[in-house]
């Protein structure tokens, strides 16, 4: 891992589906030959070197911050002139953000609050504009000759604190100097892994670009007997996140909560290896080599497709793809009203289980029989829900379990709503934003078990069931329900991580550790907190290198998760590392201004005395308070 300071260059393209849906036009034609006459040399122009692509852009790295608002202008100022003769529909227009903020560099990956800033920035930015924080705008001073709008301090999705917001624009008449950069010091003081080097600017060239991967080296195509895929029993598939083709940016959620609900269809056959949710949208907005995404996840089929909502209709059109050979094996296009859309999900789930020749068991064919009929709204609000509880704050836990709860207004048979509403409770006694209380257990059991009393074969239910007895300390009933859940589900990578963390908490952490392997070969880009469940393992055996490096890549991955700050304060303490184990727990502190080691010793649900006492003590030597 290396730490530095950088500049980066990041930004989207506006009207995506509509310029996809228009391609007959040359639009995409023209897109391509920009980037590799005007775009690419621009940015070589300015010392930009293209890092990588991502899930929503590009990374472009620059040695200062005012090469990397140069080339910003100079992006526009180009697409504006080129625009000039084309229609209005058929313009294509960037919106641009820039941050100067704290990056982790790690071989070609760049990560941090540094790069997550900069890709808010570029959400606030009009079409053609450019948007920058306060940081920036400091840094760069009077160097370049531009005007900025002060916009105030904006509240941005996962970053705690609100950040000021200028928008920057080239004076009436001024021309950009040919060297006006300001580079960055090659020597800084040491620094944490939790701030590492700043970053400046993430210019996301988004949507259409990486769909089209315009800066991607070309690869040739791997030739069969190249692509070496893991010995599975079943027939392995990965269900990559559908294209929103309805022209709407904000039906965003509709098209991923139904990819999503696809992938929970065909996790219920057992004989099925199904890659999860997690590890297919890192997929999303791109357009990979299927080839590619067989080796990355090890499976041979690949289903993608898109999805237009208009109306009270739904159209899908969908193709399964043999990723060892490139060729199709089914593919179909479905309309269907929105009243149908589970209807529509099994029925797209039975194609693909035919057209792999797999066998239903008695009670999957039983399951997928039992199609009911959607009710539109809250079907609609449990989407949005989801879309708000993924963002992973206290405010958006609770906006989501509002719209939970307004779905089930609409439709009181909802098992799914009663579920995420049982789990929205469930994550606010595990990340101590409520007071836990009996009221709020009570509450959070009702609404679990409704869910499993209406549908008795939903994951989601058992999931929030064990969290639920875990968090309670009834640790012999969350065991049983984590074995029924990864049962009833063998491909349900986070019902695997779950049972993994009750069996840890349980005292059984050598066996949490073996469950968490098979949630991490269902789920191979796992999320932060898998490799949270893997350290606390390592640290109750008291394996404390394996423990502490697992820890700090969590902080890595996200600074602002209190469980890794605690965890590693606590290896710190109890190893003697003391001004470790203070500075951690300042991070605490920070991150939770009320916490106190009565409050912790109550809420953590150890089973073994021995490793509650073994935690607190660890605190208790970092100087957190009682």
């Amino acid at each position: 891992m290396e730490r530095r300071l950088a500049a980066i260059l990041a930004a989207d393209v506006v009207g995506y589906s509509r310029l996809m849906e228009m391609d007959e036009s040359g639009t995409l034609a023209r897109l391509m030959a920009h980037r590799k006459e005007f775009i690419d040399p621009t940015i070589a122009i300015h010392r930009g070197r293209i890092v990588k692509l991502m899930g929503d852009g590009a990374l472009v790295e620059f040695a200062s911050v005012v090469d990397a608002l140069a080339c910003a202008i100079d992006i526009q100022r180009g697409m504006q002139e080129r625009n000039r003769d084309e229609p209005e529909e058929q313009r294509i227009e960037f919106r641009i953000g820039i941050n100067l903020g704290d990056v982790i560099v790690e071989g070609d990956d760049i990560y941090g609050d540094g790069v997550n800033v900069a890709a808010r920035l570029e959400g606030l930015a009009e079409p053609g504009g450019i948007c920058i924080s306060e940081a920036v705008h400091t840094a760069t001073g009077n160097k370049l000759p531009l005007d900025y709008d002060d916009i105030g301090e904006q509240q941005v999705k996962n970053i705690a604190k609100p950040v000021r917001v200028y928008r920057a624009r080239l004076q009436i008449g001024a021309e950009l100097p040919k060297s006006a950069a300001v580079s960055i010091p090659t020597k800084r003081p040491k620094v944490r892994p939790l701030i590492v080097s700043a970053a400046v600017v993430l210019v996301v060239m988004g949507m259409l670009l990486t769909w089209l991967n315009p800066w991607a080296p070309e690869i040739e195509p791997a030739p069969h007997d190249q692509i070496a895929l893991p010995q599975q029993q079943k027939p392995s598939i990965a269900v990559l996140p559908f294209n929103n083709m309805s022209g709407d940016p904000a039906q965003e959620y509709f098209v991923d909560g139904m990819t999503d609900d696809l992938i929970i269809d065909l996790s219920r056959v057992s004989g099925l290896f199904v890659i999860s949710r997690n590890s297919t949208f890192a997929y999303k907005g791109t357009a990979p080599d299927v080839r590619q995404v067989s080796r990355d996840l090890g499976v041979k089929y690949v289903l993608e497709g898109s999805m237009r909502r208009a109306g009270d209709m739904v159209r899908i059109n969908a193709q399964l793809i043999d990723a060892s050979t490139g060729g199709h094996v089914w593919a179909e296009r479905f309309d269907r009203k929105l009243t149908d859309v589970f209807a529509l999900q099994d029925e797209v789930s039975r194609k693909i289980v035919s057209a792999l020749a797999v066998q239903l068991t008695t009670d999957e064919e039983q399951q997928f029989s039992q199609a009911a009929q959607a009710n539109p709204e809250a079907y609609d609000l449990l989407l949005r829900g989801l879309e708000q509880f993924r963002r992973f704050t206290r405010e958006t836990n609770a906006a989501a379990r509002e719209l939970f709860k307004r779905a089930i207004t609409h439709d009181p048979d909802f098992a799914r709503a009663y579920a995420d509403v049982a789990l929205t409770h469930g994550i606010d006694i595990q990340f101590g934003w409520s007071e836990q209380s009996e009221e709020l257990f009570a509450e959070a059991f009702a609404y679990a078990e409704k869910a499993l009393q209406l549908d008795p074969t939903l994951r989601q239910g058992y999931f929030v069931l064990a969290n639920l007895y875990l968090a309670s300390k009834q640790h012999d009933k969350a065991i049983d329900v984590g074995r029924k859940t990864v049962t009833l589900h063998p491909n349900y990578a986070d019902g695997y991580a779950q049972f993994a963390q009750v069996l840890i908490h349980a005292g059984r952490p050598q066996d949490g550790l073996d469950t968490l392997g098979k949630a991490m070969t269902l789920n191979p880009r796992y999320a932060f907190f898998y490799t949270w469940i893997e350290g606390h393992a390592h640290m109750l055996m008291r394996q404390y290198d394996q423990a502490i490096s697992a820890f700090k890549k969590v902080i890595e991955k996200n600074a602002h998760f209190p469980g890794a700050h605690l965890t590693l304060a606590s290896l710190y303490g109890n190893l003697g590392d003391i001004e470790e184990a203070k500075w951690e727990a300042a991070e605490i502190l920070s991150l939770r201004p009320d916490f106190s080691l009565t409050e912790e010793k109550t809420r953590v649900p150890y089973k073994r005395s021995v490793d509650l006492e073994y935690y607190i003590a660890g605190l208790r030597k970092a100087g957190l308070p009682d």
